[in-house]
Parts: C-alpha cells; sequence; structure tokens
C-alpha cells in the first residue's frame, strides 16, 4: 500500500483552496470546454479539474467519469500537490513508484495518468488539470506543452472567479456545507433546495435592477425510453450532457437547477417575456442541436420548456406553477418546443 503523504504547508494549503469557494459549487461552461477540450485533444477516456480537499479529490469539471469525487487517499492528484510538479504515469503497472500498489490496484481507469499542478494567486497548488486512460500511453514534449497551456488558462480562470460577484455572493449566503447540500451530485447543478433558496435572492435582484423574474421549466422528452433502451447509466450520461449544455446556453449569472428526475428549472433575470422565450429557445437548441454520444449509441434528445414572468406580489410558487402548465402545453403541442405562459 502507498500512503500520500500531506504537504509540508497543508493546513495553508487548505486554507487558500477553501479561500477561493470552488468546492461543491455547480459546474462551470468554460472549465467543461477546456475539459472537453483535452478529452478531445488527447484521446482519453478521462479529462478532469481535480481539487484536491482534506480526504477527497473533488472534481469541479470532468469528462469521461460519472462520480463527483473519489477519496484523497487513492487519489494520483495528491502525488502531484505534494511535489508541486507535474506527474506522469506512462503505464501504473510498471511504474516502480506506483506498481503493485493499491493506488494502481483501485485504479484501472488511470493506467495512464497525466497531472499538471493548479495553484492560487499566491502559487499554493489546489489540485490538477489531468489526464487519465485505462491503456498504457506517453505523452510527448508537445502535448506535455499543451497540457501546461490548458493547466495556465485554467488556473487564470479560477483566479478571476474568485473576485467575481457570484463568488461574493456565495461566500455571502452559504457555507460550504449548505452547499454541499444544495448541489446535486450527478449534474453538478443546484438541486430543489438550491432553487428554493436563490429564487428569492433573484426575486430581490430583479426588483434591485428594475427587471423581471423570469421561471423557465425544462423537461426531457421520452426520457422514459432512454433509460429503458440504453440503462441508467445511459440515462445518467443524458441528464449530465443536458445539463452541461443548459449552463452553456444561458449566462453566467443565470440559476440553473435540476428540479428532480429529467426536470430542471432556470431563474433569469430578463426585460420582458420576448427575452424570456428567447433565453428558452437557446436552451432548446443546445440540447436538440446535436446527437449525445452514448458508449455505444448516438442519442437525438430533446426537451420541452416552459416559462413565465414572476407578476408583481405574486409568490413564487404561483409562478412556478404557471411555468409547469406552460410546459404542459409544450408537451402536449408536440414537445421539442417552448411556450411563454400568459
Amino acid at each position: 500500500m502507498l500512503s500520500v503523504p500531506l504537504p509540508v504547508n497543508e493546513a495553508q494549503r487548505q486554507q487558500a483552496l477553501d479561500s477561493l469557494e470552488l468546492l461543491d459549487t455547480p459546474a462551470d461552461p468554460y472549465l467543461d470546454a477546456l475539459t472537453r477540450l483535452a478529452h478531445d485533444l488527447f484521446g482519453v477516456r478521462t479529462a478532469l479539474i481535480t481539487l484536491v480537499d482534506r480526504d477527497r479529490q473533488w472534481f469541479k469539471s470532468r469528462q469521461g467519469l460519472d462520480v463527483a469525487e473519489t477519496p484523497r487517499s487513492l487519489s494520483y492528484c495528491s502525488h502531484a500537490v505534494l511535489q508541486d510538479e507535474p506527474l506522469f504515469i506512462d503505464d501504473s503497472h510498471i511504474d516502480v513508484r506506483f506498481a503493485g500498489s493499491e493506488l494502481a490496484l483501485l485504479n484501472p481507469g488511470a493506467r495512464f495518468y497525466a497531472g499538471w499542478p493548479l495553484h492560487d494567486a499566491d502559487g499554493i497548488p489546489l489540485g490538477t488539470f489531468c489526464l487519465a486512460d485505462p491503456e498504457a500511453r506517453q505523452l510527448g514534449e508537445r502535448e506535455k506543452c499543451q497540457l501546461r497551456d490548458l493547466a495556465y488558462l485554467t488556473e487564470g480562470y479560477l483566479h478571476l472567479q474568485h473576485s467575481s460577484r457570484q463568488a461574493e455572493e456565495l461566500r455571502d449566503e452559504l457555507s460550504r456545507e449548505q452547499r454541499k447540500g444544495m448541489l446535486d451530485p450527478l449534474t453538478q447543478l443546484w438541486n430543489r433546495a438550491g432553487l428554493l433558496h436563490f429564487l428569492p435572492l433573484e426575486q430581490a435582484a430583479a426588483e434591485r435592477s428594475n427587471l423581471r423574474l423570469g421561471l423557465i421549466y425544462c423537461d426531457l422528452d421520452h426520457f422514459k425510453k432512454v433509460n429503458d433502451q440504453h440503462g441508467h447509466d445511459g440515462g445518467d450520461h443524458v441528464l449530465w450532457e443536458s445539463a452541461r449544455r443548459m449552463s452553456a446556453a444561458v449566462r453566467p449569472q443565470d440559476v440553473v437547477t435540476r428540479n428532480g428526475g429529467e426536470e430542471f428549472v432556470i431563474l433569469t433575470l430578463v426585460h420582458d417575456g420576448s427575452e424570456l422565450l428567447q433565453i428558452a429557445e437557446r436552451i432548446r437548441l443546445a440540447i436538440a442541436e446535436r446527437p449525445i454520444e452514448l458508449e455505444h449509441a448516438k442519442l437525438q434528445q430533446t426537451a420541452s420548456l416552459g416559462c413565465t414572468l414572476l407578476a408583481p406580489g405574486e409568490s413564487s410558487s404561483a409562478a412556478l406553477k404557471r411555468a409547469d402548465q406552460a410546459l404542459y402545453r409544450a408537451k402536449h403541442g408536440g414537445r421539442n418546443r417552448s411556450e411563454l405562459a400568459d
């Protein structure tokens, strides 16, 4: 068994990680674009942006992996953070550092591993931008430079996010444990508890900005058939990919939540119903524009959407009900369409 010692500055490192307010936050479309690029560029099964927490490694962005976190004790990223330098493992079966260890034996999907450390603004290592694959391989010098550049872009974006308005709101409104309880582990969106938390906050923001709070119900069409034909693993991937496309289709300040099952709710500040319907259509087209790739199939997924504006003095529950009724009309009107409530 290969133990993973803690860095000598572990307390300082953990404090730096906590201060960024990144752990247990929703997935980010920009970071997802970087890991998706890495996944395709290097042709590996898994590409991750990993943050090494106290007793776990948590994935801020992931491609090719269904879980949101794994134990720190079984983490190659922990070794990269400990060394604070890139870690390359061409073949864990024969690598003298890891061959025969519990780490190698329990990570068959990471026979090949390449991780580049990610740092905060003071140069403290927080995690890695990493690649993994079940087949042994070796990165050339050009590929190592490409991985370095992706890590550099990731670091810069995380530094910018730390000082953003949304990060400040998270620090003010939610503790880390509260965030963790409001995050859907599969899609990395806010769950229903998160929706109920953000509704009054967004309503207040709309009033301050002299805007309207728009609510969009989004339901994936014929989702039961997906589970029946492709199993729950296939269904989970469709939910995950649909969540990525929804988040990429809206603005950074919009709130995307998974209300349960295949149903999602989006909160957005708009001027009028026309603008709200345009956002709903962007979401619909983002889901339908290209097939979702499953392990052995390509699935053409669509979604139906119902949306409404919160009226002055109206309760959010009444507005949600009206958006749900608009969704019902979209379903019965042929699906793959958006409906605006009266």
